[in-house]
């Protein structure tokens, strides 16, 4: 393998995006032109080579992450090209969390849509510095400015806009670069891969270049007062005086490059390529990452330094021919085949077999990998998603990653006796990839639970199911995951007074329930004196609550947003245990569930629907029949845009009613918005 560049010289960077902006499409050129692939792979065709999955062939979608690495102009590239689809938002999550900067890309028809907003917030999250790409240029309707405008008013950055289209709609030829002045007209017979650079031609279009690379300068002098004195003397701001100031600006999350193109028709993407270089952060650049010493409690920054102790974060999981293969960001210090590294959070040491070079399904085995490296490692049998890896010596646990509670379930039953033997470990493999996927068994039913978020999510799985594990199962309907609170304060009081194995145990608990703000979820607090109930018990004390909310007193779903204040108990010297104090807890809380009148909560889904207006009435119409509220109504060209939240358990199967209310030019999207107060009670449990 090539010796790796400087850590300077390393970008580890994730594409994001609404479905259907061309992430993938643009990852498949970046490849092309940097030379990592030979062949354009096509999104349409099921050839994309971050698509490797075949349920991502066949639909058209990426569902999981896939990794690559490419080299251009001495810059080292670590792609990350996430999902669109809201269902795998945790691909998105868990990638930002270990990236140096993001490529936003927008479709210049549809400008900023619902998911690009989601992601977008992700990225703010973690504070990764981002760059904008306004593809597919080339559509009718393509409207660049207005989606700048969007990313403006709906994402509240400050774009700079580093390029303008020459032509737009089908007469979209190729870009004006505003740093250099130049025009760049792509090559059709090299598949873009060669593209002219001159001056500009056209009268029309050198004003409106000058026009706003006059903006440029003015936004960039604002943060810059090297370029504010050559702006306000009329000295010429060169190429390089705006690169160096604009890096800046967009590593301190101040600004945000625009650059424009059309991906599918090859043109734009060497300079999206020269711009993620010239802009986005190294290792070096971004601020050193922080943990904790699990002995002390100690915050720790993590230095960027090959030299310092190893600190590195798995933030994915695969099964790899009944592997288990990590996905794994290194931080500090370096990780070599063969080293014993150790998972603070699970406390135990791991062994490193085997160190992979990932491009997307395929590896390059390598002995080490230093600081800013995004690597496959195989042989850790325990870690996942989250855990961090140190050195024995210097533990230290970096924050770990955001998980989402499901909000949709089905049941799963094997087809024949074989599949039975097959179906436990199959499942358990793919909970240990996801952390959105869980799994349960209901001891009333005696069936098998899965629980994802949402339709296509479980449909994913399913079928992975099948093709990857040989293991057939049967589907049932999807149900919702409910969840349950209580409406007004109250309390419970249990005493635990019994003999076990010859041994009198004794215990009395008072606690105090009171609802909390949706969202907050679960409080336990100690408000009772040392000289009722002895320090030592409330470990046991709040283990028994938090395991009474785990099943609530309505129908047995989870309990969430109660804050449970112990106040009160009774203790005896010779009898009390904490076995008796766990068990009255439980007891005490769900008493208090009791008398707080327990109530039903369901997930609450935010829709937007794009819809021409000759069908807005049936469409709204049909919003409400379903128990929606109608949150926004805004126009975009001939179509009308209409937000909601609607209750998840009513809108299973909305495509198709959709389809018939709209003649089938209606499409819409949907992502979890919050849980709320049940409406209408559910009859299928």
């Amino acid at each position: 393998m090539a010796k790796s560049p400087s850590t300077s010289k390393i970008r580890n960077i994730g594409i994001i995006a609404h479905i259907d902006a061309g992430k993938t499409t643009i990852t498949e050129r970046i490849l092309y032109y940097t030379g990592r692939s030979h062949k354009m792979g096509e999104v349409h065709d099921g050839e994309a080579l971050m698509d490797w999955m075949p349920d991502e062939q066949e639909r058209g979608i990426t569902i999981t992450s896939a990794v690559t690495t490419c080299h251009w102009k001495g810059a080292e590239i670590h792609i990350i090209d996430t999902p669109g689809h809201v269902d795998f938002t945790i691909e998105v999550e868990r990638s930002l969390r270990v990236l140096d900067g993001a490529i936003g890309v927008f479709c210049a028809v549809g400008g900023v849509q619902p998911q690009s907003e989601t992601v977008w917030h992700q990225a703010d999250k973690y504070h990764v510095p981002k760059i904008a790409f306004v593809n597919k240029l080339d559509r009718a309707g393509a409207d660049f400015f207005g989606t700048v405008q969007m990313i403006r008013d709906r994402l509240g950055a400050k774009p700079l806009i580093m390029q303008i289209p020459v032509g737009t709609e089908e007469f979209f030829q190729g870009v004006i670069d505003l740093r250099s002045m130049q025009q760049m007209i792509w090559d059709e017979e090299t598949l873009g891969a060669t593209f002219r650079e001159t001056p500009i031609q056209d009268k029309d279009l050198k004003e409106m270049a000058l026009r706003y690379r006059e903006q440029l300068v003015e936004s960039v002098a604002e943060g810059d007062d090297k370029i504010m004195e050559a702006y306000l003397s009329e000295e010429p701001v060169t190429a390089e005086m705006l690169t160096a100031s604009i890096r800046k600006a967009t590593v301190g999350l101040k600004l945000v490059p625009v650059f424009c193109g059309a991906a599918l028709k090859n043109r734009g993407i060497q300079p999206l390529i020269d711009g993620l270089v010239d802009f986005l952060p190294s290792p070096l650049d971004v601020p050193p990452v922080e943990g904790v010493d699990p002995n002390t409690g100690e915050v720790k920054k993590v230095p960027p330094s090959d030299r310092a102790p190893l600190a590195a974060l798995v933030f994915k999981v695969m099964m790899d021919q009944g592997r288990r293969l990590n996905y794994v960001r290194i931080y500090s210090g370096k990780i070599k085949s063969g080293d014993e590294v150790f998972n603070p959070t699970k406390q135990t040491k791991e062994k490193v077999a085997r160190i992979l070079a990932m491009h997307a399904n395929k590896r390059e085995r390598i002995d080490e990998a230093g600081i800013g490296n995004i690597v496959g490692i195989v042989g850790l049998k325990i870690s996942g998603t989250g855990d961090t890896l140190c050195d024995p010596s210097n533990p230290i646990v970096l924050e770990p990653i955001d998980a989402y509670e499901p909000v949709i379930s089905v049941a799963v039953e094997p087809k024949t006796h074989a599949d039975q033997e097959k179906i436990e470990l199959s499942l358990s493999k793919l909970e240990a990839e996801d952390p959105t996927f869980h799994v349960r068994h209901d001891e009333d039913t005696g069936q098998v639970i899965i629980s994802g978020m949402g339709e296509l999510h479980l449909e994913i799985l399913v079928s992975r199911l099948k093709r990857e594990f040989n293991t057939q199962v049967n589907v049932g309907k999807p149900n919702v995951v409910y969840k349950e609170t209580i409406e007004r304060a109250a309390q419970g009081v249990a005493v635990f007074e019994k003999e076990i194995g010859g041994v009198h145990h004794f215990a009395e608990v008072a606690l105090e329930l009171s609802p909390r703000e949706r969202g907050k979820g679960n409080w336990f607090v100690k408000s009772v004196g040392e000289e009722l109930i002895p320090p030592e018990f409330y470990p046991a004390i709040e283990q028994g609550v938090l395991e009474s909310l785990e099943s609530g007193v309505l129908l047995g779903y989870p309990v969430v947003d109660v804050a449970v204040a112990l106040v009160g108990g009774t203790y005896r010297e010779s009898a009390s245990s904490a076995l008796a104090f766990k068990v009255a807890a439980a007891m005490a809380c769900k008493e208090g569930l009791q008398n707080g009148k327990a109530l039903l909560l369901e997930p609450i889904m935010g829709v937007e629907i794009l819809v021409p207006e000759a069908f807005m009435g049936d469409v709204i119409g049909d919003i409400n029949a379903r128990g929606g509220k109608i949150e926004d109504l805004r126009r975009r060209g001939e179509m009308q845009i209409v937000k909601a939240t609607v209750p998840l358990s009513r809108v299973f199967g909305y495509s198709t009613a959709l389809r018939s209310a709209s003649q089938g030019r209606g499409t819409f999207t949907m992502h979890f918005s919050h849980y709320d107060r049940v409406v209408e009670a559910p009859k299928v449990l």
